[in-house]
């Protein structure tokens, strides 16, 4: 049992501790009462390196992060990124975006309350990212409450003014409209008129998707820029953990959403450097100076020239492709694409050993490489043998109808032919 010295002593303790919850419940603090230790988990303006910014539609709180014009992002040189081309965006954005320096380019992801969107779903941390002389630099505003919403818009457009253009990943879907209603809801005009759009992920897409089993930021952050993330959040949690917030106004419990949206959106800068450069590249050497060298992104490349009508030059990538490297599901289609141009082009003798390659092997394009090589010589060649020859095979692969009339014409030619002859 405790003397009567100890117990007074214990006492005295927790009348000082009682003193000290009256004290701070009632805002009374003085210069020997000591800030509680967990502080800091509870309130973000003082745990966050940021601060409150109030406007006419009162506060909402902000932070910046600068990522150094020395450092990397795995392999891309985040210093080089102030000496992109003005025009870089050009082509990718089909003529529509303005030739203007990189430091006028905004880049913009946000955090939401739902993934789905729709008039319900809040944006309560948006970032923008742009590029300066001392690096790149994420603007983050964010939403401590519902109430703060209107502050946080107003304040985003603000900061946009000093910017022309827009980058988003997926934005054109999701981010913009979804910033659009909100300002509605707000009886707020949306910033974005104005501002040119650049959807890197269409391009990205188009660059990579032969080569990825998808084309999502963080896997192509990984797997083209060699980035490992620690400690992130997957994007399907990111709305539960906000709710979670808002419940227990804890703040530590944002810290992996504050680093998940500022390194989405410095990814989002440094493959804006590497994918708008790829399709004004549009030659393997040029790819090749830009760390591209797989023969899925020649073909990436490839195609998306064709599709623009530059035969010759995607052509040439698509011979490119093939000399890199293709897997067996892509190979074949490209050696028939490459065989249907050179034909189309009106050159026959590559055509024709395109085809002939295709012929003597298993793949999905082995009949109509038959059916290609019978045309030839019953058209080009008039030897209808060779031709009907050909047809059988094809018939042997997969029979059709216009297989068989086709053997049938061939056939009927070819007794004519001998008919003339023994006369």
């Amino acid at each position: 049992m405790l003397d009567i010295d100890q117990q007074l002593a214990q006492l005295r303790q927790r009348i000082a501790r009682i003193d000290e919850k009256y004290e701070l419940r009632n805002g009374l603090t003085g210069p020997e009462l000591p800030a509680p230790k967990d502080r800091s988990r509870f309130f973000i303006e003082e745990w966050a390196q940021g601060e409150v910014v109030n406007n006419e539609h009162g506060p909402h709180f902000q932070m910046e992060k600068l990522y150094e014009s020395h450092r990397r992002h795995g392999s891309a040189d985040i210093g080089a990124l102030r000496e992109l081309p003005h025009d870089l965006l050009d082509t990718l954005g089909d003529g529509t975006i303005p030739s203007v320096a990189p430091g006028r380019w905004a880049f913009l992801d946000t955090e939401t309350t739902g993934l789905a969107g729709g008039s319900g779903t809040y944006a309560f941390l948006i970032g923008v990212g742009s590029i300066t002389t001392e690096g790149f630099r994420v603007r983050q505003f964010f939403m401590r409450e519902y109430a703060e919403e209107r502050s946080l818009l107003r304040a985003l457009t603000q900061y946009l003014e000093r910017f022309d253009v827009l980058i988003t990943y997926n934005g054109k879907t999701y981010d913009q409209p979804l910033l659009e209603t909100r300002y509605r809801m707000t009886r707020q005009k949306p910033p974005f008129g104005r501002m040119q759009h650049l959807d890197l992920l269409h391009g990205a897409r188009r660059l990579w998707k032969l080569r990825f089993e998808n084309c999502r930021l963080t896997h192509l952050e990984n797997q083209v820029l060699g980035v490992e993330r620690e400690g992130d959040l997957p994007s399907e949690m990111i709305p539960y953990v906000y709710f979670e917030y808002l419940r227990s106004n804890e703040a530590h419990r944002l810290v992996p959403i504050f680093h998940h949206n500022a390194i989405d959106i410095l990814t989002l800068g440094c493959l804006t450097a590497l994918v708008p450069a790829a399709f004004r590249a549009t030659d393997a050497e040029s790819l090749a100076a830009i760390g591209l060298r797989r023969g899925e992104e020649y073909l990436g490349v490839a195609r998306w020239l064709l599709a623009a009508e530059q035969t010759e030059r995607g052509l040439d990538l698509l011979k490119r492709a093939v000399d890199a490297g293709l897997p067996d599901s892509l190979l074949f289609r490209t050696l028939w694409d490459i065989g249907r141009i050179e034909k189309k082009l009106d050159r026959p003798e590559p055509a024709l050993q395109i085809f002939t390659e295709l012929a003597g092997c298993p793949n999905p394009h082995r009949v109509d490489a038959l059916s290609a090589l019978a045309k030839h010589f019953e058209h080009q060649e008039r030897n209808f043998g060779i031709a009907l020859e050909f047809t059988e095979q094809a018939l042997a692969c997969k029979p059709s109808d216009d297989l068989r009339r086709r053997a049938s014409r061939l056939q009927a030619k070819l007794s004519k032919s001998k008919s003339r002859r023994l006369l």
